[in-house]
């Protein structure tokens, strides 16, 4: 594989590498939009609790929380995630090379700490020639490095609604070996009520220098999350009324969840004289109960599963040179398995009641992509690549009390290609444009009969094509990013709820998306960066026909129209920093007939705080505050929701306080 360029004449102004293009490549001269959110940005003055926290300054990724743990954060890359039920869905998630996103499609990130990540890396165009299923965008995630040095750290934070949380993590280098540990313990009674959550996490890094040119890293992931309780959505005169009410049904029959989830796995470099080869498996074990807002009456409220799911993949990118032009090959492949054997039960005021369905699941997923890129001239290239995926449903029902038919077996397979041009036009100017395509099959989730056993039949794959061009400008001083955007969406997978009060999904015919972003940071000088990013993006069904009409022209619901982030952050040399956000979003639909809004907001933030060093040791006090105008918003909405319960507040005006100790030993 040929290096990063690293002359002096040729280097760009900014250094930061990025992977998410699944070889190593300047973000400055990277051939689509890919974002980085570094450590300043997560830990800084933060409760370090949700994605969101990091995210918001990223254009094209729109991030929805509204506290509730058990239905996690809502996250949306151009549109895509914008469906999902709970979770992450559409986009592809990945923890230090390891795939956070299982081979149905799925992705829960209830494991991961944002205390113990070090960077975050954003892909913004459908990736499916890199990474196949579900890979509408790509968001990796590297947890802290070890360092040579003997060394640990403890922080400890409260705050409003009974946050409070407390981690620590050290390690250091002995011989070849370098290990990094980190545990945490998170609780909170929540802003609603029926809305407590607590849970612990731990991880580890061991990694093992074989030389220069060979390591092998052990990563370790465990979550214990024994209560995450689920308030339920509102109807708009219930939000309005009462912005800390949960809806009664869920108070009822306690709804919430319980996971208790752990992995291994491996990962391997290797850069040789023919090229670089990269390696990696694992295997994850999740136990599961979701207690659900249903009736007994009206069908199953309480869902367990027990999980096993391992994978493996590897890659092999060289460089050659042929007809007088430096070529990059890149070869690789991925292979996912899951096996959940899965339960149902009433349930009867939070507890479980008959036993209404027992089957078991089976998802293996296999993808094979091939990329290649020719160097033109040393400031321009073009890059072409496909995969293509299998992806192979499998469900035995051994009891169902409906007596329901049940599909047995279905296998998904998809082709998808890409295709661009990369050219640094000047040392501090890189421009882009690509063809792009992703597929999501259904999740074993969607894909279950709401009514019953078995597999829904006639839900089918959603696919994408997507074009995009953009550049970027990288001075001393400034780096600035604009991109433009145009996407097709066939078959798209959407949810409504059933009259069980289960979710329930169906494709629509077509829509397509399209919009600008931008994004900077500009060092003004005296210690002061403004950091930015501007979303404008339309959505709209082109053919979705329904029983209740036809909804082409319509707007895509969960998809704002625009969307702000603005910070200042004050810096001064001896530790101490300041800083002020702004976040603001756009009316958005949440349902598909367009006749229900979620209003607009405006969220204003402030942190503070202070790393004073003495020595060996460095004290890091910090207190932040949130949503500082007190501004009621909802903090996620349900899509299609049954009964107008669409709308989950997020939370009032907040405060976080905290200390960090580090040391080196």
């Amino acid at each position: 594989m040929r290096p990063v360029q690293s002359t002096a004449q040729d280097r760009p102004v900014d250094h930061i590498v990025v992977t998410a293009t699944r070889t190593e490549r300047l973000q400055a001269t990277a051939p689509t939009a890919v974002g980085v959110v570094d450590r300043a940005a997560i830990e800084d003055g933060r409760a370090t609790v949700g994605l969101d926290e990091a995210l918001r300054r990223v254009p094209g990724l729109f991030v929805q929380n509204s506290g509730n743990f058990a239905q996690d954060l809502r996250l949306q890359i151009r549109g895509f995630g914008a469906r999902s039920a709970f979770g992450i869905r559409e986009i592809k998630v990945l923890v230090d090379g390891l795939p956070e996103t299982l081979p149905d499609g799925q992705t829960q990130i209830d494991a991961i700490d944002l205390g113990a990540i070090e960077r975050i890396e954003v892909l913004r165009r459908p990736a499916g020639a890199l990474y196949g299923n579900a890979s509408g965008g790509v968001i990796q995630l590297f947890t802290v490095e070890g360092r040579d040095e003997p060394w640990f750290a403890v922080r400890s934070l409260g705050g409003s609604f009974g946050l409070r949380k407390y981690q620590a993590r050290g390690g250091g280098r002995s011989g070849g070996w370098k290990v990094v540990a980190h545990v945490a313990r998170f609780e909170t009674d929540g802003h609603r009520d029926q809305s407590a959550s607590r849970s612990t996490v731990g991880n580890l890094k061991l990694r093992y220098d074989f030389s220069e040119r060979t390591d092998l890293t052990l990563l370790v992931n465990a979550v214990d999350a024994p209560l995450a309780e689920d308030p339920g959505g509102l109807t708009r005169d219930e939000a309005d009324g009462d912005r800390t009410a949960a809806r009664d049904l869920n108070v009822a029959l306690d709804a919430g969840e319980a996971v208790r989830q752990a992995r291994g796995g491996f990962v391997f470099h290797h850069r040789g004289d023919l090229g670089q080869l990269s390696a990696y498996t694992y295997v994850l074990y999740r136990d599961f109960e979701n207690r659900l807002p249903v009736r007994p009456e009206q069908g199953a409220g309480v869902v367990t599963f027990t999980r096993v799911s391992p994978g493996v993949g590897a890659q092999f990118a060289t460089g050659y040179r042929l007809i007088g032009f430096d070529h990059d090959l890149l070869l690789g492949f991925d292979l996912q398995h899951q096996d959940d054997d899965r339960r149902r039960f009433a349930n009867v005021a939070g507890e479980r009641g008959a036993l209404l369905l027992v089957q078991r699941e089976r998802v293996t997923g296999i993808g094979g992509y091939v990329q290649h890129v020719v160097h033109l001239r040393d400031d321009l290239e073009l890059f072409g690549g496909v995969r293509f995926d299998s992806t192979h449903f499998d469900v035995d029902v051994d009891f169902d009390a409906t007596d329901t038919p049940s599909a047995g077996a279905r296998t998904l397979d998809a082709w998808s290609p890409v295709g661009g041009v990369q050219m640094r036009a000047a040392r501090w100017l890189s421009l882009f444009a690509s063809v792009a395509t992703a597929f999501q099959t259904p999740t074993t989730t969607e894909l279950a009969d709401p009514d019953g056993g078995g597999f829904d039949p006639d839900l089918e794959p959603q696919s994408s094509l997507g074009y995009e061009a953009g550049g970027r400008v990288v001075t001393d001083r400034i780096r600035f990013g604009l991109v433009g955007f145009f996407l097709r969406v066939e078959d798209q997978i959407i949810r409504f709820e059933a009259e069980s009060g289960r979710d329930a999904f169906r494709n629509a015919g077509r829509s397509r998306r399209f919009g600008i972003e931008a994004d900077w940071q500009w060092a003004i000088g005296a210690g002061v960066e403004w950091t930015g990013a501007l979303t404008w993006m339309e959505s709209e069904f082109r053919d979705y026909a329904t029983d209740a009409g036809d909804l082409a022209g319509n707007a895509e619901p969960g998809v704002p129209s625009w969307q702000v982030f603005q910070e200042l952050r004050w810096t001064h040399r001896a530790g101490a920093f300041a800083a002020a956000e702004l976040f603001a979003v756009d009316d958005l639909y949440v349902d598909d007939a367009n006749r229900i809004e979620s209003e607009n907001y405006q969220l204003v933030g402030l942190r503070a705080g202070w790393a004073i060093a003495r020595g060996n040791w460095t004290l890091s006090p910090f207190v932040g505050l949130s949503n500082l105008l007190d501004q009621a918003y909802d903090g996620t909405v349900r899509l299609n929701a049954l009964g107008g319960r669409y709308f989950e507040p997020g939370p009032e005006r907040a405060f976080v306080v905290g200390l960090g100790v580090e040391g080196r030993l």
